[in-house]
């Protein structure tokens, strides 16, 4: 029989903090076209490189284009498979096939025998019901890549975008894109501050956060930059034919990212930082990724509220202290539990110690299929139970304690934080007034 904590925690409606969910359109037309695809268009493809697969021999999994031989495909992968089933992104493949599609273990008539229920999930609807209905979600915030941010028209009320603050930390801007975006043509500083401003007055209403993942790219120190230095790195980067330097980039991307935590903070805005471990294969540095960088951002910053995400893995215990020390910081366990289910149980029991319980926010997929989001709320409600159960057993909360602490990490923190019912209710109404 089910402890009332586990039954909690099994029902609770989940804030999901981080997406890079597909629009509904892109899931019904362009969506996987079988199980097989499916079960594998997520994260588990990097632990299956690192473990000896082929990419030809993964990408034929993912993206098969036309190629039916469901058995030629799996068969490419099986004996890699073997390898990391149990890694937390196994686990969750695992889950899917389970929860998802009825397979407890996965075989070539499975995989078809099942294929009925994806195609009935690729309809429209099927991505709000799988997320909502299935998954238990209360809404997701999506980081799409896009700066613009209007409401969607297939869930209102249910999805919400983060606005992109990437090409300004460090990648490099489309210029021409940023004009048609604001009507404002950068030439120097001011008029991208006016650039900025722009982007804030047009989409902050209606978005959820703003979000930067530059630590794929450059490293998470921050540098406080004075304008002239700034200006000249701009007029440096409007004038390249080549690539500008790191020294030139690194100058330009502080300084905007200090003047969209600014706004962030204007607009009630959360900004969101990835922090820790890359996806992929072969291109970490592993001393750019360190939560800690940040800190005289957060100095810098003490109105914005940053949200730290991927419990900064593997420097964990650094953004634990960093939440404890700083008023304006919370951690974010979005897609920790399918990096390492065990290290992210290990940072909820270091955090309840350390940390106000009010500084954390417990669940985002990180993915961008309906189907993997599903799977991954799965895991982490069972990860969840798991270790506040043995938090009780081991005499450090009650049963009530633990019920509550979940309460908040789940959803109350995520409330509090973000500025959710206004958002919410702007979003439903525009969307209401632009339908037919």
């Amino acid at each position: 029989m089910a402890s009332d904590l586990e039954s909690y925690i099994a029902q609770a409606k989940v804030i999901d903090t981080h997406e890079h969910m597909r629009f509904e359109d892109q899931w019904v037309d362009e969506g996987s076209p079988d199980v097989l695809a499916d079960l594998f268009r997520n994260y588990v493809t990097a632990d299956l490189v690192s473990a000896g697969a082929s990419p030809e021999a993964v990408q034929r999994v993912v993206e098969p284009e036309g190629d039916d031989d469901v058995e030629g495909r799996w068969a490419g992968i099986e004996a890699t498979w073997r390898l990391i089933e149990t890694t937390g992104y196994g686990r969750a493949v695992a889950t899917m096939a389970d929860k998802v599609y009825g397979i407890e273990e996965i075989t070539v008539d499975a995989l078809r025998g099942a294929q009925a229920k994806l195609d009935v999930f690729r309809q429209p609807g099927g991505r709000l019901h799988l997320l909502r209905d299935l998954a238990g979600l209360d809404h997701i915030q999506t980081d799409n890549g896009m700066r613009t941010v209007r409401p969607d028209a297939s869930g209102p009320g249910f999805f919400f975008y983060d606005i992109s603050w990437l090409g300004f930390t460090y990648r490099g801007v489309d210029w021409e894109l940023l004009e048609r975006e604001t009507d404002v043509a950068v030439k120097d500083l001011a008029s991208l501050r006016r650039a900025f401003e722009t982007v804030f007055e047009r989409h902050g209403p209606h978005a959820i956060a703003v979000k930067t993942q530059h630590a794929y790219l450059r490293t998470l120190k921050w540098e406080k930059r004075a304008d002239a230095d700034a200006e000249r790195a701009l007029q440096a980067m409007l004038k390249s034919i080549d690539e500008p330097d790191v020294a030139t980039r690194l100058c330009l991307g502080d300084w905007c990212l200090a003047r969209g935590a600014e706004l962030a903070a204007e607009y009630r805005l959360p900004l969101k930082i990835h922090t820790g471990t890359y996806a992929g294969n072969n291109t970490m540095f592993t001393d750019r990724i360190r939560a800690g960088h940040l800190c005289p951002l957060l100095q810098a910053c003490p109105d914005t509220r940053f949200v730290l995400m991927h419990i900064a893995y593997p420097y964990s215990e650094e953004l634990v202290a960093m939440a404890k020390h700083f008023p304006n910081v919370w951690a974010d366990m979005c897609w920790a539990w399918s990096i390492n289910p065990r290290a992210s149980e290990q940072f909820v029991r270091s955090f309840l110690h350390a940390a106000p319980a009010n500084k954390l926010f417990a669940f985002g997929g990180d993915v961008g299929w309906p189907t993997s989001a599903y799977a991954y709320a799965l895991q982490m409600r069972q990860s969840l139970t798991r270790t506040l159960e043995r938090i009780v057993e081991e005499g450090d909360l009650t049963e009530t304690q633990a019920i509550a602490f979940a309460r908040r990490v789940l959803h109350d923190n995520q409330v509090k934080c973000f500025d959710l019912e206004k958002t919410r209710a702007l979003n439903i109404a525009v969307a209401a007034e632009s339908s037919p």
